[in-house]
């Protein structure tokens, strides 16, 4: 079993919290993982990019080739195309519904999404709704993790808890707010997967 994913987004977003949530997770259930990262975090808004591999064997380097990524997880709309070239055809793309406009000739957001639903297979998730849902507005990244689970090749448990631990020794109540986030983005996939659609 070999699973790459990249994961994008812009500095402040939490991207590679994102990132170290599902490498430990991963870890945690006893399988191999790589990981690299490419970003900007001085500069807030700087593109954040981030390469992880899981495999239950030896995974030979650091970098998701293009064309093999089995999923691209965004935590910003238009950050989330500018590595489409790295999905395999069976690939998903999975983004947060928000854009981030830092720069002043931001795309029109309903192209964005239209060319996001050209794609074989893609999900758009309202993660700020969700998040506040939760009771906890900085856990929109959290929602991105439990929308991915339903594709990731990682129990739901050992998410859970290591989202639990990770959150808990800063704050009991955010750890809770933030599993419910976890919770909301898991089911807001599945909701949309039962109904037939994918947005």
């Amino acid at each position: 079993m070999k699973y790459d994913v990249i994961l994008a987004g812009v500095g402040g977003q939490g991207v590679l919290s994102v990132a170290s949530i599902i490498a430990h997770a991963a870890m945690s259930g006893g399988l191999e993982v790589r990981q690299s990262e490419v970003h900007g975090m001085a500069q807030r808004g700087g593109a954040v990019l981030a390469h992880l591999r899981i495999s239950d064997k030896k995974i030979p380097g650091d970098l998701v080739p293009k064309g093999s990524a089995d999923l691209v997880l965004s935590m910003e709309p238009l950050e989330s195309l500018r590595y489409v070239s790295y999905l395999k055809p069976d690939g998903i793309l999975i983004t947060a519904a928000e854009p981030f406009k830092n720069i002043n000739d931001y795309p029109d957001l309903d192209e964005i999404y239209n060319t996001i639903k050209r794609l074989p297979k893609w999900q758009i998730v309202d993660s700020a709704s969700l998040a506040k849902e939760a009771g906890l507005s900085k856990a929109a990244n959290t929602v991105m993790v439990g929308a991915a689970s339903c594709f990731l090749p990682i129990k739901e448990e050992i998410l859970e808890k290591i989202i639990m631990d990770a959150f808990s020794k800063k704050d009991a109540s955010a750890a809770v707010a933030n599993t419910k986030a976890f919770k909301l983005g898991q089911s807001a996939v599945n909701a949309k997967a039962i109904a037939g659609g994918q947005s």
